[in-house]
């Protein structure tokens, strides 16, 4: 293989396939990125076999070839070239040569051979979406994804498609987070991706109003960005049925400034980080909000004009929840539903359903 190209595009391209190197495995070629030369095109990919991304730049080919070379390396080293043209030569010993200015430099690469191959999805199942739309739907669920390995298909966000309709659902068992779309499309399907698939796809995706097509088949979900194509092996297994678990009536609302909200909350929270407490208290009532928390430091009482309908209620909540769900959104205000202290609350826009997030409330025993 002998090729040569600008580093500005080399060292963008990647950067981005990066993103998939495999961080803990037992085989060391997964941390590895391919590079293959052909026709007029140089071709990087790379995967974790679960994350899979492949970035295409043009260059001059003059011998094609491949070879998979150390990924953290080769992405720092031209890191530092992006003012130059860079020539790649794989020499008979496997070892990529690279030179650049008036220098040289050796690097020994693995067997392409051992490399796993970049997944082809081959359907006809896909959908269409515009890039802002689907950041938006990640970018708002992602973060009640579950953690810890108890339940590994709640460790992935649902994407519930029928009827030119997507639900994008995520889950821990203390929170759910929803967030629906209008999108292109004639297929019933719901596939669960990966969060770390996700977050790096999105954030591989300008927020503006371009459609992307995104393809589906029975493990695997493909989204075609061009000259990127990112792949992700889907989870397996049967998601919660989050339909039911979203309360349809209530028994008390109130309309609240977000952003007062989020700023009572976080002073609120100042007291908890050195308590074993970790919740804070809401009582609702006549047009206020009178929330307060408690530690060993002292308390915190705080009350907050809002707009309340319905019963009177006490209720206790891990303020994480509701802060992390109020900070994704830009909405001025939004509506919070109660019924009883031990069951749910929801919160939504004032107008329309384009998300809902329900909180489950602490329990207060005594």
């Amino acid at each position: 293989m002998l090729v040569s190209c600008q580093g500005l595009e080399l060292s963008e391209a990647l950067l981005r396939v990066s993103k998939a190197i495999s961080n803990k495995t037992a085989n060391p070629i997964l941390e590895g990125i391919k590079i293959t030369a052909d026709d007029d095109t140089l071709i990087m990919s790379a995967t974790d076999t679960e994350l899979s991304i492949e970035k295409k730049i043009k260059a001059e080919v003059k011998s094609e070839g491949e070879t998979v070379v150390p990924g953290r390396f080769i992405t720092e080293f031209v890191k530092k070239l992006t003012n130059t043209t860079i020539e790649l030569e794989v020499n008979e010993k496997n070892q990529l040569i690279i030179r650049y200015d008036d220098s040289e430099s050796m690097i020994q690469c693995y067997n392409p051979i051992e490399y796993p191959g970049f997944k082809r999805v081959e359907t006809n199942e896909y959908f269409g979406i515009s890039k802002k739309d689907f950041r938006t739907c990640v970018n708002k669920t992602l973060f009640s994804v579950a953690m810890d390995d108890s339940r590994p298909i709640l460790k992935g966000v649902l994407f519930d498609i029928s009827n030119n309709e997507l639900n994008v659902v995520a889950l821990d068992g203390y929170r759910l987070a929803r967030v629906k779309r209008t999108i292109n499309s004639n297929i019933k399907k719901a596939i669960v991706v990966p969060a770390r698939s996700l977050s790096e796809l999105s954030k591989m995706i300008e927020d503006d109003e371009d459609i992307i097509n995104i393809y589906i088949d029975q493990y695997t979900i493909m989204v075609d960005l061009g000259d990127t194509k990112v792949t992700s092996r889907l989870l397996e297994g049967d998601y919660i049925n989050y339909k039911q678990i979203i309360p349809v009536n209530f028994e008390t609302f109130i309309t609240i400034n977000r952003e007062q909200f989020i700023d009572t909350l976080e002073r609120a929270t100042l007291l908890l980080r050195t308590s074993t407490n970790n919740f804070v208290k809401f009582d609702i009532k006549e047009n206020n909000i009178c929330i307060t928390s408690n530690s060993e430091l002292g308390n915190i009482k705080e009350n907050i004009n809002a707009n309340v309908s319905g019963k009177d209620i006490v209720i206790s909540f891990n303020p994480r929840y509701f802060l992390e769900s109020l900070r994704v959104n830009t909405n001025d205000f939004i509506k919070i539903c109660f019924n009883k202290p031990s069951t749910p609350c929801v919160i939504v826009p004032t107008e329309e359903d384009e998300f809902l997030y329900l909180i489950l409330p602490v329990r207060i025993l005594g």
